[in-house]
């Protein structure tokens, strides 16, 4: 009778073991078992496809097989689940950029109520976290562009208002007349165009695939010029350009808006008795293309150097503004990877430097 039932347990054992090995070998999910000694046991076919496992590595210490799964903290949540014997879920990023929701749960032995070990599931989410990522974009992207389209454009509507006045003013002068009436042709013509590229929303932003285009930075200086000429000619601002890399790859309405905030409010915040005088360089800095703007105006204070990135800050209310100049700027920098860094004396001017990603 002995002998008939340790037959049966032992065929129970086998079928069993069969089941389980039929699930690993049959799933597509990345598995992995680890008993309570942290030896790999068993892995899924994706598993080992994915992080490059062999059946050498079967019996390994799982801290031997740990950079093929290239998660820092990986050993530290497989013990915490065995010593805990709660189950772990956490979406994590792997050193190669790619995001997981990875589970780790407690295989238990019920007879003795203990964990003898995890089972360790890898759901690749890289797709939707790129989604979420890119829904994340367009909607600073829709913010940026409401803040751009009422801050950009005052700067060519004074320049129309201030020709719009001369024209008002009787002039018998013809050829006087004409330029003035071209010049406001010009102003128009900016305008315009600057709405339309704020306004511009792609079919692709929605895909999340908007393909830079090339931008050439001294024609984007002009054009920030041109809409600023008013305040430049009033201000006799002197405004020196060195370009050692003339183009970036990157939105043109986005590098159109930034170079016409920093070239705004370096003019605006001059000192007192000087004249402006405005130094935009760009250059190769490792993976960036840096754009530095130096001025001699009237300077930031040190404590203030981070709060003045941040929405509706001024610093000076009897200087016209609105505060979100730098905070559109900003966003729009780090939107693309970048960054935008300041460096500023009170009294004795400030430099901005802006660390545009460079695209291969």
């Amino acid at each position: 009778m002995d002998h008939t039932y340790n037959r049966k347990a032992h065929s129970k054992l086998i079928d069993l073991n069969d089941e389980l090995e039929n699930y690993f070998n049959n799933t597509i999910i990345p598995q992995l078992f680890v008993d309570a000694n942290m030896i790999l046991r068993k892995f899924t076919p994706p598993a080992m496809r994915h992080f490059k496992l062999t059946s050498d590595d079967i019996g390994k210490h799982i801290v031997d097989v740990s950079s093929n799964i290239r998660f820092p903290t990986f050993i530290e949540n497989i013990t915490e689940v065995i010593e805990s014997s709660k189950d772990l879920e956490k979406e994590i990023q792997t050193t190669d950029k790619r995001w997981y929701q990875m589970n780790i749960l407690p295989y238990i032995v019920r007879k003795d109520n203990r964990t003898n070990g995890v089972i360790v599931t890898f759901i690749d989410i890289d797709d939707r976290i790129q989604i979420l990522k890119g829904y994340e974009s367009l909607n600073r992207n829709y913010e940026n562009i409401i803040h751009s389209i009422s801050h950009d454009i005052k700067g060519p509507l004074s320049n129309i208002e201030g020709l719009i006045r001369l024209m008002q003013e009787e002039t018998e002068d013809e050829e006087d007349s004409q330029r003035i009436k071209d010049m406001l042709s010009e102003s128009v013509a900016n305008l315009r165009q600057t709405v339309e590229e704020l306004a511009d929303i792609q079919a692709s932003d929605t895909g999340f695939a908007q393909t830079p285009e090339r931008v050439n930075f001294e024609n984007i200086i002009e054009d920030a010029k041109l809409a600023l000429r008013d305040r430049i000619a009033e201000s006799n601002a002197e405004i020196r350009t060195h370009i050692e890399e003339p183009e970036i790859s990157f939105s043109r309405k986005n590098v159109r808006s930034i170079i016409y905030n920093l070239l705004n409010n370096a003019i605006k915040y001059q000192k007192p008795g000087n004249i402006p005088v405005i130094s935009i360089r760009t250059e190769k800095a490792d993976d960036y293309i840096l754009l530095t703007v130096t001025d001699n105006g009237i300077g930031i204070a040190e404590n203030k150097k981070y709060s003045i990135f941040e929405r509706y800050t001024r610093l000076h209310s009897e200087v016209p503004g609105t505060g979100v100049g730098l905070f559109i700027v900003k966003g729009m920098v780090e939107q693309m990877g970048g960054e935008i860094q300041l460096e500023s004396t009170l009294g004795e001017g400030s430099t901005f430097k802006v660390y545009f990603k460079a695209l291969r």
